[in-house]
């Protein structure tokens, strides 16, 4: 094997792709500073028993461990920010208002989580700390509509979910780890012979609501049938009030609801939702509220947020014109190399690229349109002039 095979799934990114994937990064920041995000830079490694704590076994079969060579002590490679943005709020800001964190960085999987998945995804994410209101759960998914939307991300559908709601329908029934999986993964793949076997001696009422969420998958209709064919219960109302709710207060995006989705459902305590869009192969947005996330580290307290993959999300953004630049000749020495590098410092102080023809050879610059050059005008001064 050639010694510059890169590992299965990761790759080089060459300039076009790097150049749209950094114009997304910064638009994605640039648009949760908007809303009051603040930036964090959490480390790429860290100690792997603060890295996985409270994470669950999924994250940890994605984590990449090795042994730092200072400590003798196990590292891991983060698999997902979001657990540490949670450290961060609880055990360095400790603030005790709202918070709200953004960042962008790579994660590493130990596995792709598609076939044609990349295992180094560049990860975007915001959340918001310290409040419990559905004011922060709609917060959440406004800022998230609006990353998309800034980039000319479209159109959108929103499935909406909320884990309480299996949560309540098997509250008591005392079921252990294998069986409570294998529920949740027939009701996930909506598997209504396997989910009938499960269940087949739970109470009557449980049984024939966990098979009636296979089929409660639509529009907003969708609510008005859980309520008449759920049990009725305190949680189950009020995670249909809030779906309700949430749902009515958006604009320009489809909004379906999947009451038996339950992807995340060990890491997430109420609403959750998923943005797709067209051209994407799977969810382009995962989020929701996990206010459980930072009890391991001391500190439970509400929290919501969501995160993407800007790499995946270069597949479907629309695809942007290269920068205008300007060709410029190259002197070293001799009448007018001064004033020449004068000229085109004041160009580049301005905000322009200038790219210089190095002698005897043509840039090959891909990335840039060269539409106008630095040469000599009638009156032996350095101006700018279109090209042909």
């Amino acid at each position: 094997m050639s010694a510059w095979v890169l590992p299965d799934h990761i790759a080089d990114v060459l300039p076009s792709e790097a150049r749209h994937i950094e114009e997304l990064r910064r638009e994605l920041l640039d648009t949760a500073r908007g809303y009051g995000y603040e930036l964090v830079m959490p480390p790429l490694l860290e100690h792997l028993e603060s890295l996985l704590t409270g994470t669950g076994e999924a994250l940890d079969l994605q984590t990449f461990k090795l042994v730092d060579q200072l400590s003798g002590r196990m590292l891991g490679l983060r698999a997902d920010t979001t657990p540490q943005v949670a450290r961060i709020d609880a055990h360095l800001l400790n603030r005790q208002g709202v918070t709200r964190l953004c960042y962008c960085g790579p994660v590493l999987h130990t596995r792709p989580d598609s076939p044609h998945a990349t295992r180094e995804p560049l990860q975007f994410g915001a959340e918001i700390y310290g409040h419990a209101g559905l004011e922060a759960d709609l917060e959440a998914l406004l800022l998230a509509l609006d990353c998309l939307k800034a980039t000319r991300v479209g159109p959108l559908t929103v499935d909406m979910a909320d884990a309480r709601i299996v949560r309540a329908l098997l509250a008591g029934l005392g079921l252990g780890a294998d069986r409570l999986a294998r529920v949740h993964a027939a009701l996930a793949t909506k598997d209504s012979t396997e989910l009938a076997a499960l269940t087949r001696d739970f109470p009557p009422a449980v049984r024939d609501g966990l098979l009636a969420l296979i089929n409660l998958y639509g529009d907003v209709k969708v609510l008005d049938e859980a309520a008449r064919v759920l049990p009725d219960s305190p949680t189950l109302r009020q995670a249909l009030q809030h779906l309700r709710w949430i749902g009515g207060q958006i604009e320009g995006a489809k909004m379906r609801y999947d009451l038996a989705d339950l992807r995340g459902y060990a890491y997430y305590s109420g609403m959750r939702f998923g943005i797709y869009t067209p051209g994407a192969s799977d969810t382009l947005v995962r989020g929701g509220r996990y206010d459980e996330v930072g009890a391991v580290f001391g500190r439970n307290r509400p929290a919501v947020g969501f995160s993407l993959d800007v790499r995946e999300l270069v597949g479907v953004a629309a695809t942007r014109p290269l920068k205008a630049a300007i060709r410029a000749p190259w002197l070293d020495a001799g009448p007018g190399a001064s004033e020449l590098r004068g000229a085109i410092a004041q160009l580049r102080g301005r905000g322009e690229t200038v790219v210089c023809m190095l002698p005897g050879h043509e840039s090959e610059v891909d990335e840039f349109h060269c539409d106008r050059e630095l040469a000599r005008d009638a009156a032996g001064r350095w101006a700018v002039r279109a090209l042909a």
